[in-house]
């Protein structure tokens, strides 16, 4: 047997007496994170290329000088290479999960649009059908009475505006989600916009018997945009009107903190199931199966359009079970 064959037995035994126990290893590792399976992987690699080298070595009879060297070599580059693949590893990871995250958002994104579509295709349709009718009802005579024809008449215009009104909110949530949206900023009393929302909902909220609160003292003042956060004032109080049973209260309450100021908008619409709070603000979530039931609504944009504008505002708004109902905070900067 020549020297070289020699020395490749002894390298290839004592390699695989390291893979071999290392494949073995991986093998059984499972599901465990990709940068597990790369540490694994990389100090197999090594290691088995280690325990070539060195087997090889002392089975030469080199002298002891050079065997520390060559030992040194070998520890030093051995312990290069797996700081190395550690640290590609947590970046493959990283990338991995970023990557896994991106096609989670992306699947919910893409639900979210087909329930948006199917609930504005659901909103539009149904008034429709009944404008129609009516219309019909009157070129055709079908109603001649006064009072009847009158009733046709504010009915058509009520389903009119609410038709109006949701494709604002489409045009609106386009603007945002398209960045389209600029802008104003100056200083804005949140004092003075939470009257002005109360005044413009009070009738809203007297209609279902639902009692507004608001907290006379202690409103910031901030640094915004006065017709979108009007707008956020406006969404919040008619989502709480909307979910608060009769005889319900509905409190706004405001200060500030270290991070800006901020308010909150109190219901009591019995509250939201803990799986769905994450989903309060996606587009079309409606979740009438945890509140109140309603005859009719919007398209389930409202809130959407609450966190676009609050986000565009380097701000944050968050929801939570709170007594009787839920607590919608916007946090914003000074």
């Amino acid at each position: 047997m020549t020297d070289r064959v020699l020395v490749v037995l002894i390298a290839l035994g004592c390699s695989l007496a390291v893979a071999l126990p290392g494949a073995a290893v991986l093998r059984r590792s499972g599901r465990r994170s990709v940068t597990a399976h790369i540490a694994v992987l990389v100090a197999v690699a090594v290691l088995a290329v280690v325990a070539g080298v060195v087997g090889t070595a002392l089975a030469m009879f080199i002298s002891p000088h050079d065997l520390a060297v060559l030992l040194t070599v070998v520890a030093v580059a051995g312990a290069v290479s797996l700081a190395v693949a550690s640290w590609l590893g947590r970046r493959l990871a990283a990338d991995s999960v970023w990557a896994a995250e991106a096609r989670e958002r992306e699947r919910r994104v893409e639900a979210s649009r087909r329930e948006l579509v199917a609930w504005v295709s659901h909103d539009l349709r149904s008034p429709l059908a009944g404008l129609r009718a009516m219309a019909e009802a009157l070129e055709d005579d079908v109603v001649s009475d006064a009072a009847t024809v009158a009733d046709y008449h504010h009915r058509i215009r009520v389903e009119t505006d609410r038709m109006a009104g949701l494709v604002d909110d489409l045009f609106e949530l386009s603007r945002i989600n398209a960045g389209a949206l600029r802008l104003t900023l100056s200083a804005v009393s949140l004092g003075d916009l939470v009257s002005d929302a109360i005044s413009s909902a009070a009738p809203l909220a007297a209609a279902k018997r639902v009692r507004l609160v608001a907290a006379a003292t202690g409103w910031p003042v901030v640094r915004g945009s006065e017709p979108e956060l009007s707008r956020v004032l406006a969404n919040l109080l008619r989502n709480a009107i909307r979910h608060t049973p009769p005889d319900g209260t509905i409190s706004l309450t405001g200060g500030t903190d270290p991070a800006g100021g901020w308010f909150a908008v109190a219901d009591a619409c019995g509250g939201i199931p803990e799986r769905d709070l994450p989903r309060v603000f996606d587009v079309a979530f409606r979740g009438e199966a945890a509140r109140t039931p309603r005859p009719a609504g919007g398209g389930g944009l409202g809130l959407a359009i609450v966190r676009g504008l609050v986000e565009a505002h380097a701000g944050r708004v968050t929801v939570a079970n709170e007594g009787p109902g839920c607590r919608f905070e916007v946090q914003l900067p000074a």
